[in-house]
């Protein structure tokens, strides 16, 4: 966000760029009732991470693969001009992404895990690549065991700074070739640092070096065949490395660093300034963290950087936006009264540029650091848009957008004026034979007076004299917010559903993003309680609405979703059936298995040892007793977010209270499921269970998704 034909590229090779509002964009589906099947959507073609050329003219783009033989959504790297030409720059096994444009607009810079990589690297490792815009092959620059994290380019256009993982040491070796392979906790974090690398510099020798690439029509001197030598900038154990950036002239580099890369102590993050030619590394800042996100000031005089400003419990406080000398000093807030997260993008001679989420939308800010005066950038106002990238010299900028009941797109923009968007792709035409579900944004009072929106999806023929089915998906964060652009389905077959006449409720409960400090603090020491308020408060306004069918009433929803999901099976007997998705179901089990122990502390003021009432109060296994809803748990194997003793403690206790509940363990996941054949069966699994509970149809049978253990056929 400013804030972080479905199996082909349907329409975009020679299709004409648009130069349109975005406001005309936003227009009903036509043509046949269907919607794309679970594969259909799995393949959906979906634009992202544009990156925009210096003189503002071309964007190089993501776009997403399905490889359903080898299990793994790829990307490869697009390029289109504002003329509506467009070309595949990329076109390798695996994954392309990340690209940057050298500050000379002759280079592209990108990271891939492609196969045949020089040197010994992990089969996984991004590799860092350069490339030709007019195409060519591409150039390894890296050769990294555990590959490269984050890269810029110096403003030069020669040289570029890495981030990657510190190797194991001779020592971590030799202990695992006696001893075997083991973690000792607290004990073992490799740290990650700053590198410099000069793509166009002699490479180190190697048998594997292949021919340079050719110059093609632009004028930049051809690097050299083979991987030149990287340059470490940082060391030590003291700290690891985050986000970075250069200033202006090249001579120095801000970055943020943090005690280690845990999550756990990522309120160390604060920031740092490095000398380029002598590697002497300052710390600027000192005031209490997370500060993070550096950008230096067009002079070099200043780093704008985002910070809690010591807010203690700063997981649902406002990031802010501060400014500190480059000599250090004391840093002060320059983003004034701005009631949201501010996320610093970039600092120009314009202002500094922010991106926030304003309840279901989201856009560019431009704050002139002077007056702390904010103007939006982005237009109209129900805008959703992301990741933006500007010109070299600001005038123009790229981004991901959708307006609502439409599909992301890339766009470029002009930074002020009213100059009309560009649009330049055009993957969601793929999505006009189908009649999709129409989104709208709804707003209710919840049990305690509180204003809550949603997105409530409904069938493109919806008869408000009819009743339907309604189907309640829970966002995760719990800052995530909902918004009403046309996604392809994961984990949930929304558009399934609906095509089988329910409605589906978005909620966006006490907690979400969007809405403001005081609204994300709502849940504070009142997890579940005052989320499940939320959703049955929404549920009962469409209910005296007289369109919704009560009881034909189910919940689903994935990590903070499905811990709400969990709260109403344990608490609610009003639900016909829910799936909970990598949920949370105690806190005292998740609090000492999870690798982010700061977050109950921080929304529950407390570690269960100093209020265990507060963790009894707020953890759906406390009500299991009154359990009733039979009950889908899904979750990963590997999961460190949410671990799966919290899925299986509930299976357990739903088990021995007698409530039907199937679990499903996905292997070799974490937190997200994210390959197709797994997201495939997540979905699946959920058309099924609702289907039966729902819908009255028959559980399917043999291997794949059926009934619970004891469930009724």
């Amino acid at each position: 966000m400013f804030a972080t034909g479905v199996s082909c590229v349907c329409g975009l090779a020679g299709s004409p760029a648009e130069r349109v509002s975005l406001a005309q964009t936003a227009s009903t589906a036509s043509g046949p009732s269907s919607v794309p099947s679970i594969d259909q959507a799995l393949e959906a073609q979906v634009p992202s991470g544009p990156a925009l050329s210096p003189d503002g003219q071309r964007v190089v783009y993501e776009v997403s693969r399905t490889n359903w033989k080898d299990d793994a959504f790829e990307r490869d790297l697009w390029i289109a001009d504002r003329a509506g030409s467009t070309h595949l720059l990329t076109s390798q096994v695996k994954s392309s992404s990340n690209a940057k444009w050298s500050p000379d607009g002759h280079w592209i810079a990108f990271l891939s895990d492609r196969p045949g990589q020089v040197g010994d690297t992990k089969a996984d490792s991004k590799q860092l690549y350069v490339i030709n815009p007019g195409g060519g092959e591409a150039r390894q620059v890296t050769k990294l065991e555990d590959g490269v994290d984050e890269f810029e380019w110096a403003p030069d256009s020669k040289t570029i700074a890495f981030t990657t993982m510190d190797p194991l040491s001779k020592e971590q070796k030799d202990r695992a070739e006696r001893y075997g392979d083991y973690t000792v906790v607290n004990g073992d974090e490799r740290m990650t640092h700053l590198w410099t690398v000069d793509v166009t510099s002699a490479p180190v020798a190697t048998p594997a070096s292949k021919p340079a690439p050719s110059a093609a029509s632009n004028s930049a001197a051809t690097p050299p065949a083979g991987v030149p030598e990287a340059h470490r900038l940082t060391e030590g154990d003291e700290f690891s490395v985050q986000g970075f950036s250069w200033s202006k002239n090249g001579a120095k580099i801000a970055f943020a660093a943090a005690k280690d890369g845990e999550l756990k102590h990522g309120g160390t993050a604060t920031i740092y300034v490095v000398s380029v030619a002598d590697k002497k590394v300052t710390k600027l800042v000192t005031t209490p963290g997370p500060n993070e996100d550096p950008q230096f000031s067009p002079d070099g005089s200043e780093v704008a950087f985002v910070t809690a400003d010591g807010a203690q419990y700063f997981f649902y406080a406002n990031q802010k936006i501060a400014v500190v000398p480059v000599t250090g000093g004391t840093p002060r807030v320059v983003s004034g009264d701005f009631d949201e997260d501010a996320h610093l993008v970039a600092w120009s001679e314009k202002g500094i540029y922010f991106g926030a989420v304003k309840k279901t939308a989201s856009h560019l800010y431009r704050l002139t650091v002077a007056t702390g005066a904010i103007e939006q950038v982005t237009h109209p106002d129900d805008l959703m848009g992301f990741s933006p990238s500007f010109s070299k010299d600001f005038s123009e900028v790229a981004y991901r957008a959708a307006l609502p009941n439409t599909g992301v797109e890339i766009y470029i923009a002009p930074t002020t004026g009213s100059g009309a968007a560009v649009r330049v792709t055009h993957l969601t035409d793929a999505m006009k034979p189908y009649t999709l579900a129409r989104r709208e944004v709804v707003q209710w009072k919840s049990g305690d007076g509180t204003t809550i929106e949603g997105i409530l999806d409904k069938p493109a023929d919806f008869d408000a004299r009819k009743k339907y089915p309604l189907l309640v998906v829970i966002h995760g964060g719990p800052t995530g917010v909902d918004q009403p652009a046309v996604n392809p389905d994961r984990y949930y077959p929304v558009e399934q559903f609906v095509a089988k006449g329910a409605l589906v409720l978005r909620p966006n409960y006490r907690g979400s993003a969007g809405y403001g400090a005081k609204f994300r603090a709502l849940n504070v020491r009142n997890l579940g309680v005052g989320d499940y308020a939320d959703v049955i408060s929404g549920v009962d306004s469409l209910i005296a609405q007289g369109f919704v069918d009560k009881d034909r009433v189910g919940s689903m929803g994935w990590s903070e979703g499905g811990y709400i999901s969990a709260f109403i099976t344990t608490s609610s007997d009003r639900f016909k059936a829910v799936s909970v998705g990598a949920g949370i179901s105690d806190w005292m089990t998740y609090y000492v298995n999870t690798d982010i122990t700061p977050f109950t502390p921080q929304y529950l003021h407390a570690t269960p040892w100093d209020d265990p009432e507060i963790y009894r109060k707020t953890s759906p296994i406390s009500y299991i007793s009154t359990a009733k809803t039979p009950t889908l748990i899904q979750h990963g194997d590997r999961d460190k977010r949410v671990p799966t003793p919290n899925g299986y403690e509930l299976r357990q206790a739903l088990e021995d209270h007698g409530v039907p509940v199937k679990m499903v363990v996905y292997h070799g996941f974490g937190h997200p499921i994210d390959k197709p054949k797994q997201q495939r069966a997540v979905m699946e699994e959920n058309l099924h269970w609702f289907g039966h509970y729902i819908w009255g149809e028959p559980f399917v049978d043999g291997v794949g998704p059926g009934a619970a253990p004891g469930a009724t056929k």
